[in-house]
């Protein structure tokens, strides 16, 4: 006679972990968003004892507000263009990091420290390297490149290459790691036989590489674009949104509003369009290089 076995409960303390932290992710997750939803239809302003509900004034007040559209331009921009160059630094680190020595591994290390380091530092540093005497100008005069400094960061295209420049070199190092992990996944058995076939480098990285690195590119991508269209702290150390605020992100702006104006209510209103922007632009690329994955 044989006895059926009893299904096994999960494990309660693995219920107590996942009640945690859906109760951590709506607290600091959740709450907040929900909180600035509701200030957003209001004109909050620390300066007031009170806030009056004035429904989607502020919304309304978006559409007209030309430093706003600025913000978003520059910020949509300098995403695409450092989401682009900082994968493709990437995806060329990553093949050349591919190996298993230990001076490999220590510049795979090297390479992933920008992105360890604070936005702070990390500008701070930065606007030393690139002002008007700094390591950058002096080098570059005394290789005879240029013959005066160069103001990095004192005209507003310069300016802006700048804060791409720096935002790339933060990012380099988070999708190297990605790309490196993605590239060490693929099965050395595919390359082994593309030799045999007669296939060239150039064609085991188009024909092998490039379409097995996709996952790894998905992930990376929408990441990279994530933090770029909510990057604060470098630009606020390193330019300040300056000059004329042609490197103001939008995040920056919605910081300026709420400290600088006392505008709670509008400042909520622009986050609240940030928020949706990530979003959809999330979920429309992510879509993209999930067909893409598919299709390869």
């Amino acid at each position: 006679m044989t006895t059926r076995a009893r299904p096994r409960r999960g494990d309660p303390a693995l219920g107590v972990i996942a009640l945690l932290v859906l109760g951590l992710y709506a607290l600091f997750i959740l709450v907040p968003v929900i909180m600035s939803a509701w200030k957003s239809l209001t004109n909050e302003n620390p300066l007031r004892a009170h806030a009056r509900f004035i429904g989607v004034d502020n919304y309304r007040e978006m559409v007209h507000d030309g430093a706003l559209a600025s913000s978003l331009t520059f910020t949509l921009v300098l995403a695409a263009a450092v989401t682009l160059v900082a994968n493709a630094l990437g995806i060329a680190f990553a093949i050349l990091l591919n190996k298993t020595s230990l001076s490999f591994r220590m510049m795979r290390t090297v390479a992933f420290l920008p992105q360890v380091l604070s936005g702070v530092i990390v500008g701070f540093v930065w606007r030393y390297i690139l002002a008007q005497d700094g390591i950058l100008n002096s080098v570059l005069t005394s290789l005879g490149i240029i013959r005066h400094p160069v103001t990095w960061l004192g005209s507003p295209h310069l300016a802006m290459f700048s804060v791409g420049l720096v935002a790339a070199w933060v990012l380099t190092g988070f999708t190297t790691v990605v790309h490196l992990a993605a590239l060490q996944s693929i099965p050395v058995e595919l390359y082994q036989a593309a030799m045999v076939d007669g296939a060239g480098r150039w064609q085991r990285f188009r024909r092998i590489t490039f379409p097995m690195l996709a996952p790894g590119t998905t992930i990376s991508v929408t990441i990279s674009l994530i933090t770029m269209l909510k990057l604060y702290d470098v630009i606020a150390v390193l330019t300040s949104g300056g000059p004329a605020d042609s490197t103001q992100s939008t995040a920056l702006y919605i910081i300026k509003l709420a400290f600088t104006d006392d505008r709670f209510g509008y400042a909520s209103a622009v986050a609240m369009l940030l928020l949706a922007v990530c979003a959809v632009i999330s979920l429309f690329v992510t879509g993209l290089l999930r067909r893409r994955e598919v299709d390869l």
